[in-house]
């Protein structure tokens, strides 16, 4: 009997079909798969399985995870800010977030967290304990955040035996359920507690054979949000908060009425070069070096009195540690009756009041600059010193410092006379006036002993220059007359001269860079250390 004939080769054609019926079978595999698996995700609440998983069912889930805040619902919860925990809160529970700054495991049971808000921090305590609703999976998962993440903690306050050294808040929360709110990334661009650190602790690592990671200037700029996070930054930034503060409600007790002024404009606002030039609508035009013409113009609108907080754009190439391409000014213009000293009377009072409330009412951020950056209080009088330019250049020359006849102080010069000053009047706080006129802007009053000189001024603290102020021109042929010797074109200028023509009071004013004054008053090394985000020639981001 012959054997059966062998099965007939499957044709390309069937090949095919059998190919694709089982490709067909398989997405509808995985698409039952995926559909069989979202109640497991939805149960889940957004949690990043991928990252922790439970071993085994937890009763204890619904205390800790991810969660994602997207205006669901108002749940009507009471939030107590770190910096208010205290020994009164002992017992009470307490529902908090912030930053994850540091993480300390003591065990697959234990685990200590350091939670800060803005510059407040304050320990947690998660330790395993059914009776509390805290599993070990709920210990795995907060040890298994990253450093920086956004968390919610919920638990009871209590007061520890030992005096807490590396927290602000003497008191921990004994946590009952965590929440990840925000993960930050696992590899940050570096460490806080390396750009919080000072150079005294980098100078006691080195003679002790430790080698510390420093985070430099630029690194720290350019990852700007990050940096901003230490306690440091925090307080520098409340300071220059508080000045501004006290320059607007000094300013509006002295009948000064606060204004806006166009910061694109059609010519130079004080001469020179130095303007960011852009087109305008097919026109030319430039930001505005200051709000100076408009400042006169408010006056000239019979305003009396203004002031002005708002941007100030330099195009100088300047790389120095106390120039910026754009930075905040405080500017002010006020009706004279009979001499510009009236102004500088203003500008005694305001700044003995800044000095005055920064020492009485931010002890705790000065000391927070301090720690990292020392510094010796800023010495001034109640009534603030006030010099001719020819005595301070006879100061210099009596010192050995020789200066070019009838020309502005350099930088070394201001910080000389800064020296000499203190030293012989005990201040680092003081006013230089009349001015010779050549280096004055255009709108500068001549003094009427001698038109070689000004009625303007300088204010310098600790050895530079913060404030610059005069009396303006306000005769309209003698501004007009001025501009053109300067070299100004008139025509771009032609509405702020021809608004002097209708008649003007006689008036005065100053203008002041807040981050300079920060920067001075806690003598801080670089301007940029007080600028959130500071543009100068070589950075334009974040």
């Amino acid at each position: 009997m012959s054997p059966p004939p062998p099965p007939a080769s499957p044709s390309t054609e069937e090949l095919e079909a059998d190919l694709s019926a089982a490709t067909i079978s398989k997405k509808q595999l995985n698409k039952e798969a995926r559909k069989a698996a979202k109640p497991a995700k939805a149960e889940k609440a957004g949690k990043k399985a991928e990252k922790f998983e439970a071993v085994e069912a937890d009763p204890f889930a619904a205390n800790y995870g991810y969660h994602e805040i997207q205006s669901k619902g108002i749940s009507g919860r009471s939030w107590t800010d770190v910096g208010d925990l205290d020994e009164a809160a002992a017992g009470r529970s307490v529902l908090v977030r912030g930053f994850a700054e540091r993480f300390r495991p003591v065990s697959n049971k234990m685990t200590f967290i350091v939670l800060r808000r803005q510059m407040s921090t304050v320990q947690c305590v998660l330790v395993a304990n059914a009776d509390a609703g805290v599993s070990t999976q709920m210990v795995r998962f907060a040890t298994s955040l990253s450093r920086e993440s956004v968390i919610d903690v919920e638990g009871v306050v209590s007061v520890p035996k030992e005096p807490l050294k590396s927290t602000t808040q003497q008191v921990e929360i004994q946590v009952r359920k965590v929440y990840c709110i925000s993960e930050a990334i696992a590899a940050l661009p570096f460490n806080l507690e390396d750009a919080a650190r000072s150079e005294a602790e980098f100078e006691k690592a080195e003679q002790e054979g430790e080698k510390l990671v420093r985070v430099c200037q630029d690194t720290g700029l350019t990852y700007r949000v990050v940096e901003l996070r230490t306690a440091t930054n925090q307080a520098t930034f409340r300071i220059k908060s508080e000045v501004e503060m006290i320059f607007r409600e000094y300013l509006y007790s002295k009948s000064f009425i606060g204004v806006h002024s166009p910061k694109l404009i059609s010519g130079s606002s004080e001469g020179g070069a130095a303007v960011f030039e852009l087109q305008y609508h097919g026109q030319p035009a430039c930001l505005a070096q200051s709000p100076q013409l408009y400042k006169q113009m408010y006056i000239s609108g019979g305003f009396g009195r203004v002031f002005e907080v708002g941007s100030i754009f330099r195009a100088e190439n300047s790389n120095t540690h106390r120039h910026l391409c754009e930075f905040t000014g405080l500017d002010a213009e006020m009706e004279i009756n009979e001499h510009y000293f009236e102004v500088c009377d203003i500008i005694d009072g305001l700044f003995v009041a800044i000095f005055k409330h920064l020492n009485e009412n931010c002890k705790n951020l000065l000391e927070i600059i301090n720690k990292q950056y020392p510094f010796e209080p800023l010495k001034y009088l109640e009534k603030t010193l006030k010099i001719t330019y020819e005595e301070g250049i006879q100061m210099l020359k009596d010192a050995g410092t020789e200066i070019e006849p009838m020309s502005d102080l350099n930088t070394e010069a201001e910080k000389k006379l800064g020296r000499l000053v203190k030293e012989k009047y005990g201040t680092e706080f003081f006013i230089l006036y009349r001015y010779p006129l050549a280096v004055r802007p255009f709108y500068t009053m001549p003094c009427y002993e001698d038109p070689a000189y000004s009625n303007s001024f300088d204010v310098f603290i600790r050895g530079e220059e913060i404030i610059s102020g005069a009396q303006r021109i306000h005769t309209h042929e003698l501004l007009r007359k001025r501009a053109i010797e300067c070299g100004i074109d008139t025509s771009t200028i032609s509405s702020y001269i021809e608004s002097f023509s209708y008649g003007v009071p006689p008036h005065g004013g100053f203008g002041v860079g807040l981050e300079r004054v920060v920067m001075l008053f806690c003598a801080l090394n670089n301007i940029r250390k007080t600028s959130l985000f500071p543009r100068d020639p070589q950075r334009l981001t974040p």
